[in-house]
């Protein structure tokens, strides 16, 4: 996917929206006076860490657009609670569970991380064909369906990111477990401050959203081995695996025709977004290439222009993977709420 950088450019300036809003307020003051990446203190410290951990760049602006979705989740409920709601702490364990999912996809939960780490896209080649998807039923349909015939060369780009999409979202189910399991094991050695139905209600809506995920990893696996056996249809609506997984859970969401169409505009505008923060991921990685190529040459002038064009590419990255992330929380948001209406009505 080719963006002239030129019009990229234009684009990023018409951004200036909700985000660019959020990014150009005055950054916030910490105790001692100095300014800080974000308005609560434990994200700071997170990041903060993050700066001297070796991150790769496109790893460290994920993280960045990750605490900033946790920072306005946060907020949030902080107005929440002002107002009453949140009684029974249902949307502060989530909370608390999603901070932790965090410290744990960047390796900063403090335990050796023996699951194997997503994929970069830009290093798959380092990776053994035969063991490209960490996970066996995976690796198999793979195999098969590279060896089948039935896909042109650009066709077998798609279904990798496919495959690569899955493989995530296997990562991301394992850490969820770890970190349920892992605070179920401290609820039991502690008295908590929740008891009786208050907590078996936040941990039944812990494995609620667990279950969630492995309904939507089944189906994943079911949409992987369709397409597999069968190609791609000729009038696939999407390209992108994300775009694609939440079109499905639409239609399957039980919604009116209208809505239907309104949702499927608003995935096409959401599309765009998921192209061009792979797009941005990709400079930013190349960028970064050439800056250490630079630092080598040696010469300072040179160096710092290289710097200023990484920098300005991290930020825009960041806001960009923020931006991606909030608009599918809001897309995710929207489809259950509908689909939930419907089966009330």
């Amino acid at each position: 996917f080719n963006y002239n950088t030129h019009n990229a450019n234009l684009r990023l300036g018409a951004l200036a929206g909700k985000y660019s809003r959020e990014v150009n307020e005055a950054k916030p003051a910490g105790k001692d006076g100095q300014t800080v990446e974000f308005r609560i203190a434990k994200l700071n410290q997170v990041w903060e860490k993050a700066q001297r951990m070796q991150l790769s760049p496109v790893r460290h602006a994920e993280l960045h657009s990750d605490l900033k979705i946790q920072e306005k989740d946060e907020l949030q409920w902080k107005k929440m609670k002002v107002e009453g709601l949140d009684e029974n702490g249902e949307k502060e364990a989530q909370l608390r569970r999603n901070f932790n999912v965090i410290l744990a996809k960047y390796g900063m939960d403090g335990k050796r991380d023996t699951r194997p780490l997503e994929s970069n896209y830009l290093k798959d080649h380092d990776t053994k064909e035969e063991d490209m998807f960490a996970d066996p039923r995976l690796n198999k349909l793979w195999n098969k369906a590279e060896s089948s015939g039935k896909f042109s060369s650009e066709e077998l780009m798609n279904l990798k990111r496919e495959f690569q999409h899955h493989k995530d979202k296997i990562h991301e189910y394992n850490i969820l477990m770890d970190t349920v399991s892992r605070t179920e094991e401290i609820h039991k050695n502690v008295i908590s401050p929740l008891e009786g139905d208050a907590k078996e209600h936040v941990l039944h809506q812990k494995h609620t959203e667990l279950k969630q995920k492995m309904r939507d990893l089944n189906q994943g696996f079911e949409r992987l081995r369709k397409l597999s056996h069968e190609g791609f249809s000729e009038d696939s609506e999407f390209r992108e695996p994300r775009v694609i997984e939440l079109w499905e859970a639409a239609k399957r969401a039980n919604l009116s025709e209208d809505e239907l169409d309104s949702l499927k505009e608003e995935l096409h505008h959401f599309e765009t977004k998921v192209e061009k923060h792979s797009h941005y991921q990709e400079q930013l990685e190349l960028s970064h290439q050439k800056l250490r190529h630079v630092e080598a040459l040696g010469d300072k002038e040179h160096i710092k222009r290289n710097q200023e064009k990484y920098n300005t590419l991290a930020e825009k990255t960041r806001e960009i993977g923020y931006k991606m992330k909030k608009h599918m929380q809001d897309l995710n948001n929207k489809i259950s709420r509908q689909g939930l209406e419907h089966n009330e009505l």
